[in-house]
């Protein structure tokens, strides 16, 4: 097959979404297939890439690491159809998105959408959630999803979302898949792991807390560093690493300093792809009280890693975490201090085997079959519906070329009776 990707993100914009994307175009194209991106420029993007359109785009004004193409639209969309695409995977409800449905409507195939954003959680970005509410929100997802032959769900929590907005398309949870190797990694040795927490000044007897991820206000770290407050109190030797970078960064640094942690918290910034694994493994327990993942990488990430999790739940992150030698998950923001210091009290330590068993599921290989599958079952449903609504045209104009000989016949019924 040959499959156009359109999305107003990716690399070297760095998300969860670029990373699903990449992810998924790799594992496709291991199976054989073409894929070929249609997304917005980017000042650090390499000059040509291969398989990659880009569309001129600007920052968008509140949120200025991301983009929103501006114009080339009409361009991109000549170059889908010379290529003569077998199937559209949008990844954005907007700007490429658009484009994505407006080349699947014109080329007639099929048109797969990701819903990766729970807009709801990120509506106070744009004029302090004063212009754009939960309902436009609703109005607007619905309209979209309503309008692609089916819809990929990365949890349950955003099917459960999409049926309150009334979407009735075909849905089906597929959450992104990791490269289990680059986070698993045997090559990373315990002297590169002390070194590590030393240069972060962490001693051999403390515990190491790890939250990684773009340094937002949804992302809720603030709920962590006050969460932790009160683990440091009881639990002295602990210190929290807070790696990424973001908006956010000077509010939660200033919030470290009123709660008096300054020399219990480190913040980092953003690391380089290929050191992620190595914090994920200095760390012994990774944390997070976010609510507003789709699923959250981060979470895989450090479960490939062999790292126990102590995060906020919801049905993706309670069904993940279903042994409690991978971890806890705790209710509330206020629950986090009294669920770290009990799991940590428990002494349950982390389980190879039951680890190993659950590799596949978060891999990008089981990842990569399930999205062909999810693409072979809507094309099929997609030249189905297509094959009603022809027949249903025929039927129509069969319809409108007999009305007139109808009508000739009802008029002669009472003629033919009078003459009885």
């Amino acid at each position: 097959m040959k499959i156009g990707f359109f999305s107003d993100t990716y690399f070297p914009q760095v998300s969860g979404v670029s990373t699903s994307i990449r992810t998924l175009k790799e594992q496709l194209e291991k199976r054989g297939h073409q894929v070929y991106i249609f997304t917005t420029t980017d000042p650090n993007a390499l000059d040509p890439e291969k398989d990659i359109i880009r569309m001129p785009s600007v920052p968008l004004i509140s949120f200025k690491d991301r983009r929103i193409v501006v114009r080339g639209m009409w361009y991109a969309y000549l170059i889908a159809k010379e290529l003569e695409l077998d199937l559209i995977h949008t990844h954005t409800e907007f700007g490429t998105g658009l484009l994505g449905k407006l080349v699947g409507k014109k080329l007639g195939i099929p048109v797969i959408h990701t819903y990766h954003t729970m807009y709801e959680d990120y509506l106070h970005y744009i004029a302090n959630g004063k212009v754009l509410r939960p309902a436009h929100v609703k109005y607007f997802s619905r309209l979209f999803a309503n309008h692609t032959t089916g819809v990929v769900c990365p949890s349950e929590r955003v099917i459960d979302k999409l049926r309150q907005y009334g979407v009735d398309a075909p849905m089906r949870v597929i959450p992104t898949g990791i490269e289990i190797d680059k986070f698993k990694r045997p090559d990373i040795t315990a002297t590169m792991k002390t070194e590590l927490r030393q240069s972060l000044g962490i001693a051999s007897d403390e515990l190491m807390l790890l939250s990684l991820s773009r340094l937002s206000f949804e992302k809720n770290i603030q709920a962590i560093i006050t969460g932790f407050q009160e683990i440091a109190l009881k639990m002295p030797q602990t210190k929290l690493v807070i790696v990424g970078k973001g908006p956010y960064r000077d509010d939660l640094e200033e919030l470290v300093t009123t709660l008096q942690l300054t020399d219990r918290v480190v913040f980092v910034g953003e690391v380089p792809n290929d050191e992620v694994a190595i914090y994920y493994q200095a760390a012994d327990y990774f944390v997070s009280a976010s609510t507003s993942e789709t699923q959250g990488l981060t979470y895989t990430e450090a479960m490939a890693a062999g790292t126990q999790l102590v995060v906020e739940g919801n049905d993706y992150l309670n069904n993940l975490i279903d042994d409690e030698t991978l971890g806890k998950t705790f209710a509330t923001d206020g629950d986090f201090a009294e669920c770290f210091e009990a799991y940590v009290a428990s002494g349950v330590k982390s389980n190879r085997e039951i680890l190993e068993s659950k590799m596949h599921s978060i891999s990008a290989d089981h990842f990569g079959e399930a999205m062909l599958a999810f693409y072979l079952d809507m094309t099929a449903y997609y030249h189905e519906k297509a094959l009603v609504k022809e027949n249903d045209q025929k039927r129509k104009k069969i319809a409108v070329k007999l009305k007139p000989t109808l009508k000739k016949v009802v008029k002669k019924i009472p003629e033919a009776s009078q003459k009885k």
